[in-house]
């Protein structure tokens, strides 16, 4: 809730009806989530890239990336994770109302995090966790942070100082397993604008579709 009670909403002219006619497709938030190292970065640009071939509204949010702007004043405690996942979230809300489709890349690693955007924008939000063990993302270790943890120098990583807390299977998330390198995401366009993966879905969970 705001904390000043003088804030009103202003209405579009445009409306989302307009938008899917005009993109040919609708907004959604494929929110990738896991370990530093699984592959979360990777999967989005190369999903970016392969959904802008078919002339999708696509666009990355990446973890690194919002931290050298929007969210430079926070650090890795865990009210600063929240608040950090909780600007991506209603930014990537945003980006989902414009008739977007936003990848997000975030470790993102608490439960009720993920929990609240899912319930403020739940017709968006598709929660992905791009499975891969700690052993392997620490093997990859492509950015040095797991060997500077082990070292002492860094506090609060996750997976290593800090928890990654997994979503119940009753909720709306998927499971991607990130072996090795990372693949090429299969995607294709259905005939009615919506957005299919074929990318491990877990049995019993809603496709992707925007």
């Amino acid at each position: 809730m705001p904390k000043s009670k003088n804030v009103f909403t202003v209405a579009h002219r445009v409306s989302e009806h307009d938008r899917v006619n005009a993109n040919r497709h609708r907004g959604g938030i494929l929110w990738f989530t896991g370990l530093s190292g699984a592959g979360k970065s990777t999967l989005a640009i190369e999903l970016e890239k392969a959904l802008f071939a078919r002339r999708y509204q696509v666009y990355t949010l990446d973890g690194d990336n919002v931290r050298q702007g929007l969210n430079t004043d926070l650090g890795f405690s865990h009210e600063d994770r929240t608040e950090n996942i909780r600007r991506i979230g209603e930014v990537a809300a945003l980006f989902a109302e414009a008739g977007f489709v936003v990848v997000t890349a975030f470790i993102s690693p608490y439960r009720a995090d993920r929990a609240r955007i899912r319930a403020a924008h739940p017709k968006y939000f598709n929660q992905i966790f791009i499975s891969a063990s700690l052993e392997v993302c620490e093997a990859r270790d492509s950015k040095g942070l797991y060997r500077r943890t082990r070292a002492g120098d860094l506090k609060d990583f996750t997976g290593v100082s800090a928890p990654y807390e997994p979503s119940p299977p009753s909720s709306r998330s998927r499971a991607a397993k990130n072996r090795s390198k990372p693949a090429s995401p299969t995607c294709s366009p259905s005939s009615s604008g919506a957005f299919r993966s074929s990318k491990g879905t877990d049995p019993g969970s809603s496709r992707f579709c925007f």
